[in-house]
Parts: C-alpha cells; structure tokens; sequence
C-alpha cells in the first residue's frame, strides 16, 4: 500500500452529521490540509453545525474551509469544483473565494433515513445512485484531462448487506449484497457503481460501510436523538415492532478516524468494513437513555414494525484493523453519555429542525398524534 497524503479534500454532504463531523475532525487534525465542502442544504444539511469551522477556519481565520453550495447531480458544477474553476458560496459576510482542486473526493452526500425511502424511493435513488453516477463521471472526466494523484473515498452502510439472524457472524466485506428497504438498496446500487468503475475503469476508489453513528450534530429523526428529543418533551418515544432488533453502534468521531486511515492508507478496489462492535437492541437503547434523563419508561410504545426492517446488523472489522491498525475508541456507554449531555447543551440546534425530524415517525407510526 501506497500511502496518501491529500492537500486539499473534497467532501460532499459536508453540512450533514458525518460529513460535519468529518470535516471538523480533518481540520483539527492536519493543518496543512484544506477542506472544500459541497453541500446541497436539504433538510438534514445545516451550516449551523460547521459554525465553528467557518469560524476557526473560514477566510478571516487559515483559510483552510471551503463551502460551495451545490448538487452532486450537477454534473457541471462538480466538475467545476474538481477543476479548480469554481467559486466559494457567500456564507454570512464572508469574502467569495476561488476553491482549489481537490486531489480527492469523500463521497458522503446521500438520503439516509430509511423510514423517508419507504415513503418515498425516487428521490433515493435520484440521489444515491444518479447522484453517484454524476460524481464518478465528473471525477474521470477530470482526472482524463488532468492526470494526478487522486482517491475517492466512497461511503455506505451495513444496511447493503441485508439482515443476520442472532446467531449468525458478522458481515465481512465478502457478504453478499442483500439490501431489504429502498434506502439499502440505493446505496447497494452506488456501491456496485464505484465497483464497476474500479473494475473497468480503473478508477481509484475505495468503499466503507459503516454501522449505525451515533453523536453530536445528528439530526433528531434518527433512533438516538429522537428519543432525547422527545423523551424530553415528554412525547411518546415509537420503538418498532417488540424493540428487539438489533444494531452495531459506531461513534461518528470514530467513524471520522476510519475514513481518514482508509483515504490515506487503504488499498485501491477494496472495501472496508467500519463497526463499533457494539451491538445492543433498540429496546435497550431507548431505556438507557430514559434512565440517563430521569424520565419514564412509561414513555415507550411499541409501534408497528417497519415493512422489511432488518432484524440484526453486526459489522466483522478485522481487515481494517489487520491492515489498518484501526479500532473505535470510545467505549458506547461513555459515547451515550456524552451525547445526551450534547442535546441537553444544544437545545437551540435540534429545536429548530424538529416538525422536519419528527415528520416520518408521526406519518408511518404516530398518525393519531
């Protein structure tokens, strides 16, 4: 393995969870390297969550955060990016700035919420796999015109994988893809893209998938901050079906130490898989963090069970660690912890995106509220 080392990173859905986190944590982390950050601003995109990357590294600061507002689907404003021809989006008062080339790209920019695929597949799979597509095609055209050292880091999930029963070993990277939702099988489909374009291309890209995040920054639709959000409020916490299913959890600043070791150390072609190796079921989760915040587990109730809802996920992560030397730090029940006391200190963040959150949960499983 060849080692890498990037100037100047490209991350679309950067104003997302993980791509916040990752960007935050890349800034922090090597001084010398610029991040520009392309990010359409749909629901789950928020600025607010980079506000101390513009302020700590915006143009008034190093100068090493860049933002530029746009589709992944537009095929030309990526390549104007990749090119080094495009232009910073204004954010507050800041300057507009020219953005530099990127010598990669960490493809985070997608529809994620399973529950929203369910209630509407297109524009999953107008995103995931068009998106995707669009993102490929610019990269290559670019790298056909101007050849240089170049990785793209493509991210997706476990949910590809399909479902284990509770006995079963953990996904390898080797487990046949088997997506059951609309959600899993859009970023099934962008996987076997970037695998085509490896295979017959020769493209230089790689692939994680990664098990459920959890942390600050996450939007209050997904499992844990939705429960925090409403336990809060003393709404009625929805756990599907007997609350038995069961996930890995893997902390996002975990999850933003893996991709780094990938981009700049993995091998061409292959796959990675990230995990915590934290499995817990839902249940359980939800009356940790009922303990946590003083309040009742008289607050749960137990819902229909999602259509096609995978029953385990566990994420086998030892070519990462055999190759990588990689493994998650954070222990789940301080990582918990830390999180809930993150909503508690940020009530001004989550509060101003809960109708949108909570928008799939009260549609599927909460109609009469």
């Amino acid at each position: 393995m060849t080692p890498f080392s990037p100037r100047c990173v490209l991350v679309t859905g950067g104003a997302g969870f993980i791509g916040s986190n990752f960007v935050r944590w890349v800034l922090a982390h090597d001084p010398s390297v610029r991040v520009v950050n392309l990010d359409l601003l749909t629901y789950a995109g928020n600025l607010e969550s980079l506000a101390d990357a513009f302020r700590l590294h915006g143009p008034q600061c190093d100068g090493r955060h860049f933002f530029i507002r746009a589709d992944v689907r537009d095929f030309g404003a990526v390549r104007r990016v990749l090119c080094g021809e495009a232009t910073e989006t204004p954010h507050a008062s800041a300057e507009v700035r020219p953005i530099p080339a990127p010598d990669c790209v960490v493809h985070l920019a997608a529809e994620s919420h399973v529950d929203r695929s369910i209630m509407g597949p297109a524009v999953f799979v107008d995103t995931n796999v068009r998106g995707t597509l669009s993102l490929l095609e610019a990269c290559r055209g670019e790298l056909a015109e101007r050849e240089r050292p170049f990785r793209f880091l493509h991210v997706s999930t476990d949910e590809v994988y399909g479902s284990l029963g509770p006995h079963d070993p953990a996904f390898t990277e080797s487990t046949p893809l088997a997506p059951n939702s609309p959600y899993a099988a859009s970023k099934a489909g962008s996987d076997l893209l970037v695998r085509a374009y490896v295979e017959t291309f020769e493209f230089p890209a790689i692939i994680t998938r990664c098990s459920n995040n959890y942390g600050p920054y996450q939007f209050p639709e997904k499992l844990i901050p939705l429960m925090i959000t409403r336990a809060l409020a003393d709404q009625p916490l929805p756990v599907y079906g007997d609350g038995e299913n069961v996930r890995d959890w893997l902390h996002v600043e975990d999850h933003a130490t893996a991709l780094w070791e990938v981009l700049t150390q993995g091998r061409m072609g292959e796959v990675y898989n990230i995990g915590g190796e934290t499995e817990r079921q839902n249940i359980d989760i939800v009356k940790a963090l009922l303990r946590t915040l003083g309040k009742p587990e008289s607050l749960i109730r137990l819902v229909t069970d999602r259509p096609g809802h995978d029953r385990r996920y566990a994420m086998n992560i030892g070519r990462l660690t055999r190759e990588l030397g990689w493994r998650p730090r954070h222990s789940f029940e301080a990582g918990l912890a830390e999180t809930v006391q993150w909503y508690l200190n940020h009530r001004r963040w989550w509060e101003r995106v809960l109708s949108e959150a909570y928008r799939a949960s009260n549609t599927l499983y909460l109609k009469e509220d």
